[in-house]
Order: C-alpha cells, then sequence, then structure tokens
C-alpha cells in the first residue's frame, strides 16, 4: 500500500447553517472553478457498540456518493490527520466558528 492510500483528510465545511465535519482519503481542487472535491468518505467502526446518531445521518445522507463537490467559500477546514475520527454534523448556532467573507466568482470581461 503506498503512503497516498494512508492519507487522512478532516473537512470541515458550512451547509444550509450546519457545519460538518467529515473524514476522507482523497481530497483536492476541483476542476470546477471554486469548488473542491472529497471522495472516498471514511466513518466509524460498523463493530463498535455504541452508534453516533449524528455521524447514522451523515452516512445515511452520503449514501452512494462517490464524490462530492463543496464550495470554496463553505470550507472552514481541512487537516491531515493520523487517524479518522466520528463524523458528524453540528449546529452553525451560538458557536465560534464564523464563515469566512467570501467573494463571488466572476469570469472576466471579455473583450470587444
Amino acid at each position: 500500500m503506498s503512503s497516498e492510500t494512508k492519507l487522512i483528510y478532516r473537512v470541515t465545511f458550512w451547509n444550509q447553517s450546519q457545519v460538518y465535519e467529515v473524514y476522507a482519503r482523497r481530497v483536492f481542487a476541483s476542476q470546477f472553478l471554486g469548488f473542491i472535491e472529497i471522495e472516498q468518505y471514511i466513518f466509524g467502526n460498523r463493530a463498535q457498540l455504541l452508534v453516533d446518531p449524528s455521524e447514522e445521518k451523515l452516512k445515511n445522507e452520503l449514501n452512494g456518493v462517490r464524490r462530492s463537490y463543496v464550495p470554496i467559500h463553505s470550507v472552514i477546514r481541512i487537516d491531515e490527520v493520523e487517524h479518522e475520527g466520528v463524523a458528524k454534523i453540528s449546529d452553525g448556532k451560538g458557536g465560534s466558528v464564523m464563515m469566512f467573507p467570501s467573494a463571488h466568482f466572476s469570469p472576466p470581461p471579455k473583450s470587444s
């Protein structure tokens, strides 16, 4: 197994006033301007006795998803980590996380 397949990323981003924290093996800039791509999601061990309802909700939401395109202005943070953790959805209200001011991407003006 190459060292690239061992890399694990924790991606935290905004989605409809909630903060998503997911773990994945591949995260990279998309060919779509202003997006990142997230592939190969990692979820907790199915053999565990305790089940986190937030992680289960995320598993169900991402069931069958091969790749996600997340707007770059929604990304709060991307970390390379040693071990996967619990993926979760948090309420974005009242926390210390604040959305980064975003500029809308627009194509360059056409020259006449």
